[in-house]
């Protein structure tokens, strides 16, 4: 499935229009601050009725407006046989308005954004990603989570029921640990412990099976294009335990001390990811290029996992990431770049774009939030 055309209305800086996008890659040119990654942002928008830059729905609508709204087209089907057929959904309409969001499919509306993953999963390549490296581990298991959801909604239905439950407990016991005089938590407790023990199990074998399969496609690719080999991805649990019976205890003896803190200090809300080199973990030692590096292939890895998965292919964002690599690194990048359905990239006018033009491509000037064909 690929974008065919893209509609935006009050969306950032963005002229208010549809843009032809029916092409295998799509080239956006322009200077800084002008639209580039703003359009990038809309098409992820039709893909997921959300932002990849983590604002809130209210930070898209244009400064001095009412309201904003994302409409894409569709064409082909998207599998791995590339083949562009009839559409199989007319378009994807997302509208903010009075502070609230409605997102319509084939003009239905409808309810669960995860009705949103089969149409035209976006994969976005995009300087905040180095925290997935640099960063805390919530971001890291942020990027996992979606990893994993791209391929299994199911997973994500998982991961909604454990945070309720997690809510719930966290919000008891702060009510205990500021009234500790207060009516006993323990029974409910009881019966709280067993539903986030299900749940957490649930996600903890999901994750490990799903980390083992992406550290064998990143490690490969990893090596091939640095040279560098023996880089894989290691998950560690919060809960040692992966039984049922294991984690009722581990939750029963410290009991005592999630009460006094007023927060649940364990399970997979604390998860961690590690990149290990040898038997040490690798990120805190790599430097600055190897981190970036780093960075771009683990998005590669998860658009290569999402095909193998699911046998389709993915549409690919790319904002600026050629820019910080030196030219032996971008090429090496680029060749290890995944089959995708659609690519968009983002350029700045000095750079030699024209190297990586094909024949089918489609090239956009944007300027002020205004794109013309090139």
């Amino acid at each position: 499935m690929i974008f065919g055309t893209l509609r935006t209305l009050g969306f950032r800086n963005l002229a208010d229009a549809e843009i032809d996008t029916q092409g295998k890659d799509v080239f956006l040119v322009g200077e800084n601050g002008q639209g580039k990654t703003n359009f990038l942002e809309a098409v992820y928008f039709c893909s997921y009725a959300s932002s990849f830059r983590g604002v809130a729905d209210s930070e898209v609508v244009r400064e001095g407006e009412q309201q904003s709204a994302v409409a894409a087209h569709f064409v082909g089907s998207g599998d791995r046989d590339g083949s562009l057929d009839q559409p199989l959904y007319d378009q994807v309409r997302v509208t903010y308005e009075y502070r609230k969001k409605n997102v319509y499919l084939d003009g239905k509306r409808i309810e669960d954004r995860r009705d949103l993953l089969g149409v035209a999963p976006s994969i976005v390549f995009c300087h905040e990603d180095m925290e997935f490296v640099t960063g805390s581990p919530e971001r890291r298991r942020w990027f996992f989570d979606q990893t994993l959801g791209l391929s299994d909604p199911g997973y994500l239905e998982d991961l909604r029921k454990y945070r309720r439950v997690l809510k719930t407990r966290n919000t008891l016991l702060k009510t205990g640990a500021e009234h500790p005089a207060g009516p006993s938590l323990v029974p409910i407790l009881n019966a709280l412990d067993p539903q986030l023990a299900c749940y957490g199990l649930k996600l903890m074998e999901k994750r490990q099976e799903a980390a083992a399969g992406f550290s064998a496609t990143f490690g490969t690719l990893y090596e091939q294009v640095t040279g560098l080999d023996h880089l894989g991805l290691r998950y560690v649990p919060s809960w040692k335990d992966l039984t049922l019976e294991g984690i009722h205890c581990f939750l029963d003896e410290h009991r005592e001390r999630d009460m006094a803190s007023g927060l649940t200090l364990s399970g997979p809300h604390r998860d961690r990811y590690l990149f290990i080199r040898g038997a040490t973990e690798f990120a805190g030692k790599a430097s600055t290029g190897q981190r970036r590096l780093l960075a771009l292939l683990l998005r590669v890895a998860q658009a290569r996992r999402f095909s193998e998965l699911t046998g389709k292919y993915p549409v690919l964002l790319l904002d600026d990431v050629l820019l910080e690599l030196d030219p032996e690194k971008r090429w090496k990048f680029l060749s290890a770049l995944p089959d995708y359905a659609q690519a968009f990239f983002t350029f700045l006018p000095d750079e030699p774009y024209h190297r990586y033009h094909k024949s089918e491509a489609l090239v956009y000037q944007v300027s002020q939030g205004s794109l013309s064909p090139a």
